[in-house]
């Protein structure tokens, strides 16, 4: 009976902790100090989340945006899908911002010049489209948005590499 209970216990642990096999569990997280992105808890005086190379998919959650004590986002490498949340221009003080090497598509939100603490900004290699919104270059340093398929006109701010680099095949 006791080896029976431990079973038992091991198994309701394992399907509580695991989101994806449980739809219907509620968030394990404290909601009061904490966010759940990508299946995992964060607390919201996290100032630095460095996910680069950590297979993830899917869309960015907007919650990303209750973060707001983050300096430091690297989410290279991976292979996130979808948007940028409007909900990113609330981290305003992050310092440095790298989504660079996913497959994230539609347009850079313009709330992103909410970002006005960046001295790093990377959305090259990626599937952005549309015009680049003029509120990128409130940033202090040169944003890189390299090979996407953003059209022109183009912020003073991009660099002619970064031009020259955009599939601009599907503009107008």
């Amino acid at each position: 009976m006791k080896k029976l209970f431990t079973i038992f216990f091991i198994s309701l642990f394992i399907f509580s902790c695991d989101s994806d096999s449980n739809p219907m569990s509620p968030s394990l997280c404290d909601e009061s100090i904490e966010i759940e992105l990508w299946g995992e808890c964060y607390n919201i005086e996290t100032t630095n989340l460095d996910l680069n190379n950590s297979g993830l998919t899917g869309e960015i959650p907007s919650e990303i945006g209750n973060l707001i004590n983050l300096t430091s986002l690297l989410l290279y490498n991976n292979q996130l899908t979808g948007e940028i949340p409007s909900e990113i221009g609330n981290l305003t003080n992050l310092d440095y911002l790298n989504l660079r090497d996913n497959q994230l598509t539609g347009e850079i939100p313009s709330s992103i010049g909410n970002l006005t603490n960046l001295f790093f900004l990377n959305l090259s290699n990626n599937q952005f489209t549309g015009e680049i919104p003029s509120e990128i270059c409130n940033q202090g340093d040169t944003p890189y948005v390299g090979n996407n398929k953003l059209c022109p006109p183009y912020p003073s701010c991009i660099s002619q590499s970064d031009i020259d680099s955009q599939d601009t095949s599907n503009c107008p």
